[in-house]
């Protein structure tokens, strides 16, 4: 039986409280690493390891080798140095669902539209592939600014798909520009099919991410828009309040620069942020999360993980 085989027995026999034994190999090659690296070789790492309570060999394992997630594939990098902090699965590619309203965004303002343009939402709004509601309701108008803001702040779906109908070539032109702009900043394993991320052929990488989420920082209006807490538009059945999908935003206990949360089945719940974390600037990209809550814990055991790093 090989030594990663063995931490996967012994994980099983003891039953770790603190650990999930890993479903992908790479995981089990991480602490399979830890164990080598941090207990002589002469030893019996893997009966050490066992001996450790469950807060010792979560401490331990984590300080190592990174934070046990629940996404399905993540990201940290530093935006300073562009070292890779912490990876899982990064080219794995996957729906990424919302998360593809920033390339939408990047397109809107790249074309230089007027702002305060009036877009009314259509039947062409309705959401076809999902089912999903809005409280834009068909002939409900406002600025494309206004739109823009739902869009990234609270993910709303008619609003992206509005701001695509109205682009100069209409909907399949806008769909282009996407692509093409992920193919000019490299984003060599991502394909849209269209600007919401309700398809879920809207696909990409961790690693595919990380750029967008680099190049979508360098506009004012994203970051600004992905990252306010509230806003109010009449719509034709009178007033709506949004506020951010991002319960970190919500929260307001990290210093967040951009985000922007995604989730359809197929996709799982995923987010991408760039903040300020334990005074490092970094980028995280979390994806396929099974719950809200396990991605939102995903990103508070990476604060913890770095708060460990320093130390």
């Amino acid at each position: 039986m090989n030594f990663t085989k063995k931490i996967a027995a012994v994980c099983l026999s003891i039953g770790l409280a603190a650990f999930s034994v890993p479903a992908v190999s790479n995981d089990l090659d991480v602490l399979g690493q830890f164990l080598e690296q941090n207990f002589p070789i002469d030893s019996d790492p893997i009966g050490a390891f066992a001996s450790m309570n469950a807060a010792e060999q979560v401490e331990a394992q984590a300080a190592y080798a990174g934070p046990l997630l629940a996404s399905q594939s993540a990201l940290i990098v530093n935006n300073r140095t562009g070292e890779v902090l912490f990876q899982k699965n990064p080219n794995r590619v996957m729906p990424i669902a919302s998360i593809s309203k920033l390339m939408s965004a990047i397109v809107v303002l790249d074309a230089d539209q007027n702002m305060s343009e009036h877009i009314t939402i259509t039947e062409a709004e309705i959401d076809r592939l999902k089912g999903t509601g809005s409280r834009l309701t068909i002939g409900t108008t406002l600025t494309r600014a206004e739109m823009l803001h739902l869009s990234l702040m609270s993910s709303e779906n008619r609003a992206t798909h509005a701001l695509g109908r109205s682009y100069p070539g209409g909907m399949s032109a806008f769909v282009n520009a996407m692509n093409r702009k992920a193919q000019s900043l490299g984003m060599v394993d991502t394909r849209f099919y269209e600007p919401t991320g309700l398809d879920f052929r809207n696909v990409s990488t961790a690693n595919d991410l990380n750029k967008l989420v680099q190049a979508a920082s360098k506009y004012p209006v994203i970051r600004r828009n992905s990252t306010s807490n509230h806003r109010s538009v009449y719509t034709n059945r009178g007033q709506a309040s949004y506020k951010n999908s991002n319960s970190l935003v919500r929260e307001g206990s990290w210093n967040i620069e951009l985000q922007k949360t995604g989730y359809i089945r197929e996709a799982g719940r995923s987010m991408v942020v760039r903040a300020n974390v334990q005074n490092q600037p970094v980028t995280i990209v979390l994806l396929n999360a099974p719950s809200s809550l396990s991605r939102v814990n995903d990103a508070r055991k990476i604060e913890s993980w770095m708060l460990q790093r320093r130390s």
